[in-house]
């Protein structure tokens, strides 16, 4: 039992489809990680190892963190970035038979720093997705200037197609910065405008927002609803991002 619980809103337990919140591991130690998970692992639904950090580290501990945080009912996968580390060397077979060996039974899908073409990423995702694979994808451009050039129409296009190709969710990118990507300016700002247009052309429940700041998870809850499905969260915020969720912070109280 919570301490307090009498005054503890309630929340939808896991596992979840809605009010996902997906955290970044950027290298934590596995006595770390074991910690935190220990305090906010109910708060976790997708654990994210960042971009291509786990190829630097020791197999066995990665393959023992993954174990961990199953056991805290958190689906753990590599980050994106690796599987498009995978596609420039002509890899992706041998990447999914070891991201398999070693126990993910999620992947995501991106093509954020390549130039991949989108029949190319479809044709990955169905793939993975006949190998057992939860697939998670990703639209957007890690260069704001490449991002700039995907207008909403043809973000809304990919993010549809992705989810009929076999996408569980789709990521709309914003990187771990969350300034001048996707839904956010250059002072991390969210658009009204095209978030307003973004959800009135897809089904939420299918996105996360990546929100990297907590005025863009206070913004997206306020927006969206406590149940929505945010990533790119750092492991220090996640109990954080509760409390804005559950409207127990000055910046949510008696609005959510």
């Amino acid at each position: 039992m919570k301490s307090f619980n009498f005054l503890l809103p309630n929340r939808p337990e896991k596992p979840r489809n809605n009010g996902l919140t997906m955290a970044l591991d950027k290298g934590l130690g596995y006595e770390a990680a074991k910690s935190l998970m220990e305090i906010a692992g109910d708060y976790v639904d997708l654990l994210k190892f960042g971009w291509g950090t786990i190829i630097i580290h020791d197999r066995d501990i990665i393959m023992n963190k993954i174990k961990m945080y199953k056991s805290f009912d958190i689906s753990p996968y590599p980050g994106g970035t690796l599987f498009e580390i995978a596609y420039t060397q002509n890899k992706v077979s041998k990447y999914f038979k070891e991201a398999s060996e070693m126990g993910f039974e999620v992947i995501e899908i991106s093509d954020g720093s390549t130039n991949m073409k989108t029949e190319e990423k479809l044709d990955f995702i169905a793939t993975a997705k006949d190998k057992g694979f939860h697939v998670i994808s990703e639209v957007g451009k890690k260069d704001p200037n490449e991002d700039s050039k995907i207008d909403l129409d043809s973000r809304i296009e990919l993010i549809k197609n992705e989810i009929k190709a076999g996408s569980s969710k789709v990521i709309i990118e914003a990187r771990e910065g969350g300034k001048n990507i996707g839904i956010f300016d250059k002072s991390g700002n969210a658009k009204d405008k095209e978030v307003n247009y973004l959800l009135e052309n897809l089904p939420n429940d299918k996105i996360i927002w990546e929100a990297p700041n907590k005025d863009q998870q206070i913004y997206l809850v306020l927006k969206i609803g406590r149940d929505v499905n945010l990533g790119n969260i750092s492991s220090n915020d996640i109990s954080s991002l509760e409390t804005i969720r559950r409207g127990l912070r000055g910046d949510t109280l008696g609005k959510v």
